[in-house]
């Protein structure tokens, strides 16, 4: 088995930004919600997965076009948390963009799902369908809940 830094690379540029979360949080809370277990547990699992897999199970074979579309979703998440900072920090800053919910729940999912084509891995695609069942409803209970308490 070989490292494969793309997807490795790749793994850690979708995480970093969620690792300054704690440094920089909302300056209003979030509300504790409580997803049910198995969306919880797939939410944890997809995330460890997303995180592992590209780095471990790309086929070598890199399908470039592809390269097109994950670098554009990145781009959006990216653009998304500057969008939280510049907007003051804002909890709903981090799940609703106009009327669109969860859009950070949602990029992630897109570009490791584009991650699988570009590395040429059905793990990887699997590993971001794992992370779609749990991250976006898990994300989506919470945004309902931002949502209420403005």
């Amino acid at each position: 088995m070989e490292i494969h830094l793309e997807g490795l690379g790749l793994s850690l540029a979708v995480l970093l930004p969620g690792l300054l979360l704690p440094l920089v949080p909302p300056r209003d809370p979030i509300p504790h919600v409580v997803a049910p277990g198995p969306v919880r547990w797939a939410e944890r699992a997809g995330q460890a997965s997303c995180l592992a897999v590209p780095a471990l199970a790309a086929s070598g074979t890199v399908v470039w076009w592809w390269g097109v579309l994950v670098s554009g979703a990145l781009g959006g998440y990216y653009a998304l948390w500057v969008r939280y900072l510049v907007t003051g920090r804002r909890a709903a800053s981090l799940y609703w963009w106009r009327c669109i919910p969860v859009p950070m729940a949602v990029l992630p999912v897109v570009v490791f799902l584009a991650t699988a084509g570009w590395l040429d891995s059905a793990w990887i695609a699997a590993a971001a369908v794992v992370l779609a069942v749990g991250h976006i409803p898990v994300s989506w209970t919470t945004a309902r809940a931002v949502r209420e308490s403005v």
